[in-house]
C-alpha cells in the first residue's frame, strides 16, 4: 500500500488540501481561498458551495502537483474550522442557507435569554462549555426559526445539520455518510461530553431534532470513501478533528500536562488533561481532546477569537502594511516609550472573559503614535490574550504550579518578533517546531496510523522536531508594568451589561 496520506485542511479563510509522503514529509500543497460574507453587523458567513468547490479544487491542485494519482493515496484525513455549521437537503445535499461562521455573534439574544433563565450550569456541566454565539448549536436554532420552512422539514426528516467536517464527508461520499468525530461534536453544545453522545435535554432546550445530527465516531474511524468520479479513484477518509485538536495531535501533546497553542485567524490554546475531565473555575472551556480505540483524552481550551485575524486589520482595514509578513519588522521599529494598547474585541472577547458585547478598542495613543505602534499593539495584543489563558490554566490544572513549556503553530509563529515577545510576557519558553503545518499533520496522522502506513502515537511523538526555542529576556518589572496596561486596557473595554 502507497504511503501517501492526503489532508484536507478547511479553514475560516481557505481550503487546504496537503499531500504527505510515508516519511511524514510535505510533498505538495492545493490552497483556494473563499469569500468572507458579512451580512450585517456582528454576522460572519461562508457559501457552502464555494467551501465546496475550492476543496475538490485544491485536491485535484496537490494531486497534480505532486505527480500522484488517487490510487496513490491510502487515505484521507479532514480537519476544519470547528463551529462552523450548514443545514442542507437530505435528498440534494444542497444548503438551505449559508454557513454561520464560528465568529458569528448572531445568536448572543438567544445565548442572553438561555442564561437568563439560569440554564448556563446544565449546558456547562454536561458540554464543558459556556452559553456563547461562539457555538454552533444555537446556530443551528438560529436556521431552523429563521428559513421559512426550516423547521418543519427538519422535523419531517428532510434536513441534516452538521459542522463543515460532517458537510464536507457527506459530499465526498456522496451523500452515503452522515458522521462527524468526537471532538467536532464536543463544540456544539449539544453533546454530552462525559457520556459522549447527543444529549437529548439540549436538543430540546433549543429545539433542535436528533435526527439531524451525524453519526459520531472516533478521531480515527472510517468515514467513508470518496466518489470515484470526484478524483478518479476511490479514497478512504480514515481520520476526522476539528482543527485545534488536530493541531494538539500534530504537536504531539499525547501526555497529560502538555499544551499547544495555534496561531491563525484566532488563537487557541490546549491543555492535555488526559483521561480527567477537568472543570474550569476560571471561564476555560472542558473539551474533548481527541478520542482515540474508544478512549476519551480530554482539554482546557481557552479561545481567543482575534489573533492574526489583527494582523489582516493592520493590512486590510488601516492600511498600515502591504502584508502580513511586514507586522514583526514594523513592530520592532516602535517607540518603546509609548504604551499603546490595542484590545481586539471586533467580536466580542472569548476567554477568560466571555463577552460578547465588548468590542474594540485602542489605548495610550499620542501625536507621536504611527503605523510601528500599531504594529507593535496589534501583535502583543496576542501575546496578552495568551498570557491571559496561561494564567487561569495554571489556576485549574493542579494548582499551577508546574512550568508551561508552550508548543506553537500557526502563520503568526514564523515572525521571530512576535515569538520573542510571547516568551517575554508569557515568562516561559515558547518551542517552534520545524513543521509548522500541525493541524494537517494531525489530520493526516489520524489517517495514516488507521491506514497502518504512519507510526502508532509514541513513535510519532519522537518524531517532533524543535526549530527554536524561545527564552523569556523581559525584566520583570518591564513584564508587571505592561501586564498592569494590559488588564487596565481589557478592563475599560468590557461591556457594563
Amino acid at each position: 500500500m502507497s504511503g501517501y496520506i492526503l489532508a484536507i485542511d478547511q479553514g475560516t479563510t481557505s481550503s487546504r488540501a496537503i499531500v504527505f509522503d510515508g516519511e511524514m514529509k510535505i510533498v505538495a500543497t492545493g490552497q483556494k481561498e473563499f469569500t468572507q460574507l458579512y451580512p450585517a453587523s456582528g454576522w460572519v458567513e461562508h457559501d457552502p458551495e464555494e467551501i465546496w468547490s475550492s476543496v475538490v479544487w485544491s485536491v485535484r491542485t496537490a494531486l497534480r502537483k505532486a505527480k500522484i494519482t488517487a490510487s496513490d493515496i491510502a487515505a484521507i484525513g479532514i480537519t476544519n474550522q470547528r463551529e462552523t455549521v450548514v443545514i442542507w437537503d437530505r435528498a440534494t445535499g444542497a444548503p438551505i442557507h449559508n454557513a454561520i461562521v464560528w465568529q458569528d455573534r448572531r445568536t448572543a439574544p438567544l445565548c442572553a435569554r438561555l442564561k437568563k433563565q439560569g440554564l448556563e450550569p446544565k449546558f456547562t456541566k454536561k458540554t464543558g462549555l459556556l452559553l456563547d454565539p461562539y457555538f454552533s448549536g444555537t446556530k443551528i436554532a438560529w436556521m431552523l426559526d429563521k428559513v421559512k420552512g426550516a423547521r418543519r422539514r427538519a422535523v419531517k426528516g428532510e434536513l441534516l445539520a452538521g459542522t463543515i467536517d460532517a458537510f464536507l464527508i457527506w459530499r465526498l461520499t456522496g451523500g452515503k455518510v452522515h458522521a462527524t468525530d468526537a471532538t467536532n461534536a464536543s463544540r456544539t453544545l449539544v453533546y454530552n461530553i462525559e457520556k459522549n453522545e447527543w444529549d437529548a435535554e439540549l436538543l430540546d432546550l433549543l429545539d433542535i431534532p436528533a435526527a439531524m445530527l451525524p453519526e459520531v465516531k472516533d478521531c480515527a474511524a472510517d468515514f467513508g470513501a470518496t466518489e470515484t468520479k470526484l478524483f478518479g479513484a476511490a479514497i478512504p477518509i480514515l481520520g476526522v478533528a476539528g482543527d485545534q485538536h488536530a493541531a494538539t495531535i500534530g504537536q504531539a501533546c499525547f501526555e497529560p500536562g502538555m499544551m499547544k497553542s495555534t496561531y491563525g485567524t484566532g488563537c487557541f490554546a490546549v491543555l492535555n488533561t488526559g483521561d480527567k475531565l477537568v472543570r474550569s473555575r476560571n471561564k476555560l472551556l472542558t473539551t474533548i481532546a481527541y478520542r482515540l480505540d474508544g478512549k476519551t483524552t480530554y482539554a482546557l481550551e481557552g479561545s481567543i477569537f482575534i489573533a492574526g485575524a489583527a494582523v489582516q486589520w493592520l493590512r486590510d482595514g488601516i492600511k498600515v502594511i502591504g502584508k502580513a509578513a511586514q507586522s514583526g519588522e514594523l513592530a520592532a521599529r516602535a517607540d518603546d516609550a509609548q504604551n499603546v494598547y490595542l484590545v481586539p474585541a471586533f467580536v466580542g472577547l472569548g476567554a477568560p472573559h466571555w463577552d460578547a458585547d465588548a468590542r474594540g478598542a485602542i489605548f495610550g495613543l499620542t501625536r507621536n503614535t504611527g503605523p510601528a505602534e500599531f504594529a507593535r499593539a496589534a501583535l502583543e495584543s496576542v501575546a496578552y490574550q495568551t498570557h491571559d489563558l496561561l494564567v487561569a490554566m495554571k489556576k485549574d490544572w493542579k494548582g499551577g504550579d508546574a512550568k508551561t513549556v508552550l508548543r506553537v503553530d500557526g502563520g503568526m509563529v514564523a515572525s521571530d518578533w512576535t515569538m520573542q515577545r510571547l516568551a517575554d510576557l508569557l515568562d516561559a519558553p515558547v518551542d517552534r517546531p520545524t513543521i509548522l503545518e500541525t493541524t494537517a499533520l494531525g489530520a493526516a496522522w489520524l489517517a495514516g496510523q488507521r491506514a497502518g502506513v504512519w507510526p502508532k502515537a509514541a513513535k510519532f511523538a519522537k518524531s517532533w522536531a524543535l526549530d527554536r526555542q524561545f527564552r523569556p529576556s523581559m525584566d520583570d518589572a518591564t513584564r508587571k508594568a505592561k501586564l498592569a496596561g494590559w488588564a487596565d486596557a481589557v478592563s475599560r473595554t468590557l461591556s457594563k451589561g
